[in-house]
């Protein structure tokens, strides 16, 4: 038992050295930016997306109360 906490150990110093040594490799950052470059497009796209389809729903909803409003005219008894 006491063997398995020291070979945990070692594997986690193993890891962390690792982490540190792709972080400064320059071809890794470059990648991780691309990476989070197009994640910050698709969000911008996605964005883009949610407030046409925001507009389309309004612009339904608009035009439903403009037709109630004209059924409403229209049932109106004439004087």
């Amino acid at each position: 038992m006491f063997a398995n906490r020291w070979v945990t150990f070692g594997l986690g110093i193993v890891a962390g050295v690792a982490a540190v040594s792709l972080v400064k490799n320059p071809a890794f950052k470059k990648a991780c930016a691309s990476v989070v470059g197009k994640g910050l497009q698709l969000k911008d796209e996605a964005a883009a997306f949610a407030e046409a389809v925001k507009e389309d729903a309004q612009d339904i909803v608009a035009e439903a109360k403009y037709n109630n409003q004209q059924k409403a005219k229209e049932a109106e008894p004439k004087a």
